[in-house]
């Protein structure tokens, strides 16, 4: 089975926001870890912060996060003034599709964007939403075998 991004971008900064305005896109739906912010740190760069004040004047942020962990979620939660949503179980699409409809937001209006192939990617697929696969935010402190697996889930994207 072979997966394909709308877009391949090697982070969330070099998203197009004025050509996904120009296609209709009125709503992005984010992953949390290794997305947003550093894997299950709980909290986002003084960068990011700016970057998501930049987006949330056009559109609607959401994050969908797989995270489980009742600590790591008061924490993300304490510090995210958009909804976010927790184990959402990705690739399955339920648990987004809920906080869709809770939200008022159509998959044709809707970019799904994360780090990982078969969870995010595969899910904002089965959505109907567009996509976008961006590496990890912090890709360059990650450990080698971390990038390694990375790599290994990328041999299921069709360029």
């Amino acid at each position: 089975m072979f997966i394909k991004p709308d877009y391949n971008l090697k982070n969330i900064y070099e998203i197009n926001l004025e050509e996904l305005k120009k296609q209709g896109i009125t709503a992005l739906l984010f992953d949390l870890d290794s997305t947003l912010m550093g894997s299950k740190t709980g909290y986002y760069t003084e960068e990011t912060l700016n970057w998501l004040e930049k987006v949330k004047q056009d559109f609607f942020v959401g994050v969908v996060s797989n995270n489980n962990n009742p600590v790591y979620i008061e924490k993300v939660t304490a510090c995210s003034d958009f909804p976010v949503v927790f184990e959402a179980h990705k690739p399955d699409i339920k648990v987004a599709k809920s906080f869709m409809e809770k939200h008022n937001i159509k998959s044709e209006t809707t970019c799904f964007i994360g780090d990982r192939p078969l969870t995010d990617v595969l899910c904002g697929k089965n959505l109907g939403c567009k996509t976008i696969l961006v590496d990890s935010i912090t890709a360059d402190i990650e450990k080698p075998i971390v990038r390694f697996a990375r790599k290994l889930e990328r041999c299921f994207i069709r360029h």
